[in-house]
């Protein structure tokens, strides 16, 4: 993989909507990162004839509570830590595979809130933990737009937490940001009508072509399987087909991908996702969240370069 340094930042705007993160009692927040460190990112250049995108992809969970040696508790991925960054970067570059062919793909590292806060269930409790998490993203993304060359289409996408991280950073951009935005897809998590309501920038894909607009799935096997904390969506639309109806779509042959506007999921037949065990109870119960970014990676592939084209075009 081709890794390039993110060039020196400037001053870097935070969020404007979160505030620090809430401590719990006795908790162990890690350093900030620093996005003017190369190694704080994962980049590739794969746009040798500059017609493609910049793609910014977050990562989605992948610690749980962790103690220092003093036995106090973490909540959130340390970025110094090589082993948290390996966790990391197995997802990151995974999802380059797809993504940056054509692109330039940007990753950054970020404190994430670990698994537990959506282990309760509680809203309250993830909110409060995970604006740590969305800070650094928004730190990151600033340091990203800066940089980068404006007159090319962007993309925003991410997985579970990162997916979360995508409708913050809707909030986050400025209307300026926003006309360069060819879509945004918000890979197994949510979009609220508390999002819509607060954001004008959360505009629903309604097809494959159009842009500026936010594409957001979840996958169960049946819609009693849909986990509230994750997939309690107002909007979605089928990945394989692009219809916001319930007209079901084949994949790879065997797979049917139905939508239910109703329930705003995805419900599949013919996949068992048994390649993902159950979480805590949590995810894999029904519903497949760890199959979003990759079981319709050739239809990711396929839609960012379409929609890249059609902003492009504009």
């Amino acid at each position: 993989m081709v890794v390039f340094a993110i060039m020196v930042c400037g001053l870097l705007t935070a969020c404007n909507r979160q505030s620090s993160a809430t401590a719990d009692a006795q908790e162990f927040v890690p350093k900030a990162p620093d996005y003017a460190d190369s190694t704080m990112w994962i980049t590739e250049d794969r746009d040798p004839e500059r017609t493609g995108a910049d793609v910014f992809y977050v990562v989605s969970t992948w610690e749980e509570d962790w103690k220092t040696e003093d036995s106090i508790v973490s909540h959130y991925a340390d970025v110094w830590n090589a082993t948290h960054r390996e966790h990391m970067a197995s997802e990151i570059n995974r999802a380059a595979a797809y993504m940056a062919p054509g692109n330039r793909f940007y990753a950054p590292y970020y404190r994430h809130t670990t698994i537990d806060a959506w282990v309760t269930q509680n809203e309250d409790t993830i909110n409060r933990r995970i604006a740590l998490a969305m800070n650094d993203v928004c730190e990151a993304f600033d340091c990203f737009e800066q940089k980068r060359d404006k007159s090319r289409p962007l993309i925003i996408a991410g997985f579970s937490q990162g997916g979360r991280a995508v409708v913050e950073l809707l909030k986050h951009i400025s209307d300026e940001t926003y006309k360069q935005l060819a879509a945004a897809y918000v890979l197994g998590y949510k979009v609220t009508p508390e999002d819509t309501a607060k954001c004008r920038h959360v505009r629903p894909a309604l097809g494959e072509k159009d842009t500026g607009v936010t594409i957001c799935y979840n996958t169960v096997k049946d819609v009693q399987y849909a986990k509230p904390v994750i997939a309690a969506s107002c909007i979605a639309i089928n990945p394989v087909n692009w219809r916001t109806d319930a007209t079901s779509a084949t994949l790879h042959d065997t797979i049917t991908v139905t939508l239910s506007p109703e329930h705003h999921v995805l419900v599949v037949k013919g996949y068992s996702g048994s390649e993902y065990e159950p979480y805590k109870e949590l995810i894999n119960v029904g519903d497949i969240h760890s199959c979003e970014p990759w079981l319709y990676s050739d239809c990711l592939r396929k839609n960012i370069a379409v929609r890249a084209k059609a902003w492009r075009a504009h």
